[in-house]
């Protein structure tokens, strides 16, 4: 697949993993830093089935093939201007045997895949209720952003009922709504085994979190240290670096 099977309004990016590029519409919606750094954070054994709930333009599933030795990956997505978008990526990468784009509802996940169907599920969902912030006047990116079509327990409970038993579930959200994700995630049996907070800076609040869960796990969680962003305005920690592969 060369460049020109590009629609109009969009672009190819480079993701500096494999050579591997993504084809992304800036007028719609472009992955942002959150999905980098959970694919820095989850981790796919070889042998292992992965699914990403909400996956936009299949930017985890992508990473994760690259960073990670899992045996298939799959993203579903609501949106089927971004998961056309997902699977011309994955074509021009060559990645159709490792990855699969399946247009759905995340709150039909289950019916669509079966129970205990997958060892890893990951997600990058809406961040925000109808209650924070603005919602985008443009669907494509309210959709993404804004729990329009599902909320978070849609995405908890249904990673739950996909996953086998000790299987990892892995999440990155904002930290004002941490209570409220660890009981849902209690609620499904999700036990959260790892965190990571991330700071834009070493003496600002962290504005993201990681979370890796286990399903039917021992109540006991490690709290790693904290990921820094940024060391001054526009120059990003080596850890930063190395997570973007830069």
């Amino acid at each position: 697949m060369r460049e020109d099977c590009l629609k109009e309004g969009e672009r190819l990016d480079e993701l500096h993993r494999n050579n591997y590029k993504i084809i992304q519409n800036p007028e719609k919606f472009c992955f942002g830093m959150d999905a980098v750094l959970l694919s820095g954070f989850a981790w796919v054994k070889e042998g292992e089935k992965a699914l990403d709930l909400g996956t936009g333009t299949g930017i985890i599933p992508i990473l994760l093939s690259a960073k990670t030795p899992g045996e298939h990956f799959t993203g579903l997505e609501i949106q089927e201007e971004s998961a056309d978008m997902a699977r011309r990526s994955v074509a021009y990468n060559g990645l159709e045997q490792k990855i699969t784009i399946t247009t759905g509802d995340i709150k039909e996940a289950s019916a669509l895949f079966g129970a205990a169907s997958f060892d890893v599920v990951t997600t990058n969902p809406p961040y925000m209720t109808g209650q924070h912030g603005l919602v985008n006047p443009q669907l494509p990116k309210a959709i993404a952003r804004h729990e329009l079509l599902c909320t978070l327990e849609d995405v908890i409970r249904e990673a739950a009922r996909v996953l086998r038993p000790g299987g990892r579930f892995y999440m990155v959200h904002r930290p004002f709504r941490l209570a409220e994700i660890i009981r849902v995630l209690s609620a499904y049996k999700l036990e959260p085994k790892r965190m990571k907070l991330v700071h834009p800076y070493v003496d600002k609040e962290p504005n993201m979190v990681l979370l890796e869960c286990a399903k039917g796990g021992k109540p006991r969680i490690t709290v790693e240290a904290p990921l820094i962003v940024y060391k001054e305005p526009g120059v990003y920690t080596p850890e930063i670096y190395d997570i973007y592969g830069y």
